[in-house]
């Protein structure tokens, strides 16, 4: 990464499309989610057009790309409710496709509970997208599929079962990968580096190695960063992953070196340059240079506002950046925590 991705995003983001109001509109919603993942009643007409509901479903996947939560949170609770009926009045083939799209949905759904800490209903949300990921009968909607049941099982604290779940996702896939394609490599490299997060968190260096490696060569075999399967997948996502293992081996200057690496504009998606910023930032705070940790996160918030003002993993950093900063940061630090209604 240039020096100047690093450092040179200082100016303060207003970030009001997701503050007050609209933060409480985003609890609603989230109560219509939870309120679609428990309703098992029949749904009471036919199916909206296919072609339709693929759209939505791929306009729900490039705004959570995007990082807009709020407008994805927002429609997902009727769009989960148009594929309920179109797997339920459809046939034959349409009926794959309609459960292939469902795995998508119920996906991007486990996607952003996760993300707002809501662990029940992400493991929910993550197991409706695996049950219609077979029942689409689709080798690559299953490998998708595997990644959030993978997360899910992290965010619940079960590394090693996660760990586990990656690889054998990943080992199915193995088997066909004599002529991949596009699709399957990138599915397949992106099962490796959710097993190797994992298994950073189980503390075995060995397997996150091994893993890491795998991903990486799928990556070079891919050969630059795209988004097939909505996954942001290539060298430069590797290179994303070995920094945020790193961090939670509590390693800071390799994440440090790993990040600088990053060619951040050839990432492909908003959620992948504000994550590594946000792993970068961390680093950063490990290491006291509180005034690079804000100047990072201060990045991470022009490239996505709602990754920071609306996630509580965020909103911590910017506490503890806050709570440690030596006197020369403090008041910038205070003064963004306020912008973010951190602090009155």
């Amino acid at each position: 990464m240039r020096r100047r991705e690093f450092v040179g995003l200082t100016g303060a983001a207003l970030f009001s499309a997701v503050l007050g109001k609209p933060a409480q509109g985003a609890d609603t919603d989230i109560e219509k989610l939870a309120a679609v993942l428990v309703d098992h009643t029949s749904p009471a007409h036919g199916p909206a057009s296919l072609d339709a509901l693929a759209n939505a479903v791929a306009a729900a996947k490039r705004n959570y790309q995007a990082c807009r939560y709020a407008e994805v949170t927002a429609k997902l609770p009727a769009l989960l409710r148009e594929l309920r009926a179109a797997c339920a009045y459809t046939e034959g083939d349409e009926r794959l496709r309609a459960q292939a799209l469902s795995a998508e949905a119920y996906h991007v759904t486990a996607s952003i509970l996760l993300k707002q800490e809501d662990k029940g209903l992400a493991w929910l949300a993550a197991d409706r997208s695996v049950q219609a990921a077979h029942a689409s009968q689709s080798a690559l909607m299953i490998g998708s599929s595997s990644r959030i049941i993978t997360h899910a099982l992290m965010d619940g604290g079960h590394h090693h079962a996660a760990t586990g779940a990656a690889r054998s996702a990943a080992e199915r896939m193995a088997a066909d990968l004599t002529e991949p394609t596009p699709d399957d490599l990138s599915i397949y490299g992106s099962l490796l580096l959710r097993g190797a997060i994992a298994a950073a968190d189980t503390g075995n260096r060995h397997n996150t190695a091994e893993l890491l490696d795998e991903a990486a060569e799928a990556g070079n075999r891919l050969g630059r960063d795209a988004n097939h399967m909505w996954t942001a997948f290539g060298p430069n996502n590797v290179l994303c992953h070995r920094a945020n293992v790193a961090l939670r081996f509590g390693d800071a200057g390799t994440a440090i070196d790993y990040a600088r690496q990053v060619d951040l504009d050839q990432l492909p998606i908003n959620e992948r340059k504000a994550t590594l910023l946000l792993d970068t930032s961390r680093a950063f705070l490990m290491w006291n240079r509180h005034d690079k940790a804000l100047h990072i996160l201060r990045a991470a918030g022009e490239i996505a506002p709602e990754e920071i003002a609306g996630r509580p993993a965020a909103l911590r950093l910017v506490r503890d950046i806050l709570a440690t900063a030596p006197i020369s940061v403090r008041p910038e630090a205070r003064e963004y925590a306020a912008t973010l209604g951190v602090i009155a």
